[in-house]
């Protein structure tokens, strides 16, 4: 088995993770100007080093309870068929490598939608982290709306 590499976030004092491949930065949270008729979930667009981003609150998107930004607040952006996004979590500040035997599936407890933003978790010294599939969090749906 090989290794990988995770960016851990945090999401409503959980733990998640995607891949670092997929990440291309992490940023504080800037001005984010609303886009009309899109989904409570889009927050918006941000003007990232001359670049303009779609922004999604994964908090909303996952349907958990809304939180203020505070000086932890952080967006990653995640590069993602052919665009970027980002995400805006309540913290992100770690990077772990897990050996792939130390994932283990979805526990089938989980009600299906959740499953399908879901391909495993990892148990980290004393946490349990959320490992994401981006793919399912950024559907079709999600990337038309974004355009």
């Amino acid at each position: 088995m090989e290794n990988q590499k995770f960016i851990v976030f945090k999401l409503d004092q959980e733990f998640y993770a995607i891949p670092v491949r997929l990440v291309q930065s992490i940023e504080r949270i800037q001005s984010i100007t609303r886009v009309p008729n899109t989904k409570s979930f889009v927050k918006g667009i941000m003007n990232l080093r001359g670049i303009i981003t779609p922004v999604i609150d994964l908090r909303e998107r996952l349907k958990l309870n809304a939180k203020a930004e505070d000086d932890h607040t952080r967006v990653i952006i995640a590069h993602l068929q052919d665009d970027s996004t980002g995400l805006i979590v309540d913290e992100a500040n770690d990077v772990i490598e897990i050996d792939e035997s130390n994932i283990k599936p979805t526990p089938e407890t989980f009600d299906q939608v959740q499953m399908d933003y879901i391909t495993g978790v990892i148990k980290d010294e004393d946490r349990l982290i959320v490992l994401l599939d981006l793919n399912q969090i950024f559907n079709s749906e999600l990337v038309q709306l974004v355009e």
